[in-house]
């Protein structure tokens, strides 16, 4: 493929990312290389879009996996166009927002007993009496009733 002649280390560096971090997200079927007659990779400049999306992806808390299941949707693995980065949005900002509500009742438990056995038995909204809630998992299951993200 002739318009893949980027090296390895020109994505790396313009893509703000280390050489190994690239091999890595070969190895998960994130992004693609070619190789030239030398047996060298060769990345297509369209990468560097993939890697983005990678990144910002990342930031939001979406598991590699997800952008794995993501980039899989893509008509023939295709680079995402701007449409396609406004469709992966939309579905990770609701993922997103439930981390979001999740830290917030969080915080808002945060001084109080939120029924992990924490032994603040005097201001528990709940007495959680002879340990009544490991009935309903382990940790804060108060909180987690709500819903915990994944």
């Amino acid at each position: 493929m002739t318009s893949a002649n980027w090296a390895v280390g020109k994505i790396a560096k313009r893509a703000g990312v280390k050489v190994s971090t690239l091999h890595f997200y070969e190895t998960k079927g994130l992004i693609h290389s070619y190789r030239n007659a030398g047996n060298q990779r060769r990345y297509s400049p369209d990468v560097l879009r993939r890697i983005a999306v990678i990144k910002a992806a990342q930031k939001l808390g979406v598991s590699l996996e997800e952008i794995r299941q993501a980039f899989a949707d893509l008509p023939d693995n295709r680079t995402p166009t701007q449409d396609d980065w406004e469709s992966l949005s939309a579905n990770w900002r609701n993922q997103l927002d439930a981390r979001i509500a999740y830290l917030e009742r969080l915080r808002d438990y945060l001084t109080g007993c939120i029924g992990c056995g924490c032994l603040s038995m005097k201001k528990c909204p709940l007495y959680n009496e002879n340990d009544q809630l490991a009935a309903e998992g382990d940790g804060p299951v108060i909180l987690d009733r709500n819903g915990t993200p994944d």
